[in-house]
């Protein structure tokens, strides 16, 4: 039983081109090798993951050391196969410059896509939890792969967006330098209205939100003489992560408008139009009851 099996690992199976044998039991062990090279690639990937994760390094610098780690240990488990079997490096220049040719008019694409992913993690437009906005959607970054990245939208629905697309159009990105956002609150009053009062009630309600920029400070301004109303904007900057944190700050300092204009007896404008009618006879106005 052992000779038959010691047979059969040692039967040749042909002969590589510096001349030697190649036998079923050095393309098990080839096998072997690039199996768990694979997967202790991957394993080894992620130990530096968590190790670098107790760092201070950014989520998107770990991934891209955990990715050029596992990459550099493939190329060593191919590289050590190759020499198992005698085979050199230089046997495959003409063959893969041909296959290049070939393979390059029909997968151009995913070569495209697979650059430019390495091209967003060098110089780094995109990074792993930036807030971006394209083509009109808005999400987190997730994770940047080999062909897509990978965003969270804000209702929770996940876009597999090619890489080449994030190099090739414009992409907004919310976080890129830092994370200050300014926006905007809008208010109408009431014509009559105590104008400096307005202005400061609008201050103190913008203020009183933790989550609002003290420096720069916030500027209240009387923008215009509306049709129906006297109209305050309120510009103010946050530190936030997203569009949804954005609105809910200002619709936190809304409820606060909204109480102190009802404390101090503002009216907030409504639309409102005055009808006259051009007519030399008195009109004629009844009142006229119905019995159900």
């Amino acid at each position: 039983m052992i000779s038959e099996i010691t047979d059969i690992w040692s039967f040749v199976l042909g002969t590589a081109p510096s001349g030697q044998t190649v036998t079923v039991g050095q393309m098990v062990s080839i096998i072997l090798l690039l199996f768990f090279g694979y997967f202790g690639s991957k394993f080894i990937g992620f130990l530096l993951g968590r190790r670098l994760a107790t760092t201070k390094l950014r989520a998107d610098e770990i991934h891209v050391l955990k990715r050029i780690a596992f990459f550099i240990l493939i190329v060593l488990v191919v590289v050590t196969a190759l020499g198992l079997l005698g085979i050199p490096l230089t046997a495959f220049a003409f063959a893969t410059g041909a296959i290049a040719i070939g393979v390059g008019f029909g997968v151009q694409n995913i070569i495209n896509n697979f650059i430019s992913g390495w091209i967003l993690m060098a110089e780094r437009p995109i990074r792993i939890e930036d807030f971006v906005e394209i083509d009109n959607a808005q999400g987190t970054v997730e994770s940047i792969g080999n062909r897509s990245t990978r965003i969270r939208r804000s209702d929770g629905v996940h876009l597999l967006v090619p890489n080449s697309l994030l190099l090739e159009r414009t992409v907004v990105n919310w976080t890129l330098i830092d994370r200050e956002v300014r926006t905007i609150v809008r208010v109408g009053v009431a014509y009559g209205s105590p104008v400096k009062k307005v202005a400061e009630l609008i201050r103190q309600a913008v203020t009183e939100q933790p989550d609002v920029k003290a420096d720069p400070n916030p500027s209240i301004v009387f923008e215009d003489f509306g049709d129906s109303s006297l109209v305050f904007d309120a510009y103010f900057w946050c530190d936030v992560g997203g569009e949804k944190v954005l609105r809910e700050i200002r619709s936190a300092i809304r409820f606060r408008i909204s109480e102190l204009f009802e404390e101090n007896d503002i009216v907030i404008a409504f639309p409102q139009r005055d009808v006259h009618l051009a007519s030399k006879d008195p009109l004629e106005i009844r009142l006229l009851s119905t019995t159900v």
